[in-house]
């Protein structure tokens, strides 16, 4: 699927949690809608997903999870702070180098209007 597509669609259905719900919940909150509104949409949406460091031959499971995976094609990292910083867009970057995927969004549901809180990030 149209990877241009996809992140339409998700930032889309991110608006529609945001203006539903707006900002001052917990992330779990936003991703748990987010979800919902991406299966109404038909689109396989998983979430939490380990994702391992490989070092030295060796697969170590350090604890780092994907928010979200949409289509196998974009990861969606989420957020529910004040403003985002630039370790946020680099947490982003890892996961993208450690998965082998090519395209991101950082969606922070902390700020009053969603539109100043969403990054898409291509490695």
């Amino acid at each position: 699927m149209d990877q241009n597509l996809i992140t339409g669609n998700i930032v889309d259905s991110a608006l529609k949690v945001h203006t539903a719900l707006g900002p001052g919940l917990l992330e779990s909150a936003y991703e748990a809608c987010l979800i919902h509104e991406l299966s109404k949409r038909h689109f396989k949406t998983a979430s939490q997903i380990s994702l391992p460091v490989f070092y030295d031959g060796v697969t170590i499971d350090l604890g780092y999870r994907i928010d979200l995976l949409v289509e196998d094609e974009v990861i969606v990292e989420l957020k529910a702070v004040e403003r985002l910083h630039p370790v946020h867009k680099a947490q982003l970057l890892s996961y993208l180098k450690l998965s082998k995927k090519h395209v991101g969004l950082l969606l922070n549901f902390g700020e009053l209007h969603l539109k100043d809180g969403i990054e898409r990030v291509i490695l």
